[in-house]
């Protein structure tokens, strides 16, 4: 049976979408906040959550775990030193989708994907700008 077995695809190879999210959520828990689409920042959300609950643990073991996901040592050292400890109180949902509308140039929906408790963040970092530069 394939109970749990869900696969976030959105038209991509299976090595295109793990290397969206592993960036995705890098550049989240780097910065605050992500504007993307409502597709991906569900996913992304899901994928956060768990490096988070990680990081709540914050041993070695829990350490290479979020570094074979993220792939980003930096991103992995902000997540156990900083967003680890502050939710520690926290027992899961660690992050918020807030709907923004549609993108001006192909009328996508987009939202924004933030980390709760990361109300002082910098302004949010749209993907498509990103690549633009």
């Amino acid at each position: 049976m394939r109970h749990k077995k869900k696969t976030f695809k959105i038209g991509r190879t299976a090595e295109h979408r793990g290397c969206l999210v592993a960036n995705m959520v890098s550049s989240l828990v780097l910065h605050g906040r992500v504007i993307t689409t409502p597709t991906k920042a569900k996913e992304v959300g899901r994928v956060t959550d768990k490096m988070v609950t990680h990081a709540k643990v914050g041993d070695l073991h829990n350490r290479r775990l979020a570094l074979v996901t993220m792939r980003n040592l930096d991103a992995v050292r902000v997540l156990f030193d900083e967003v680890g400890p502050r939710m520690n109180g926290r027992q899961g949902g660690y992050t918020r989708i807030i709907r923004l509308g549609n993108r001006r140039g192909d009328g996508a929906a987009t939202c924004l994907l933030e980390l709760v408790g990361n109300e002082n963040a910098a302004p949010a970092v749209d993907s498509t700008a990103e690549k633009k530069a």
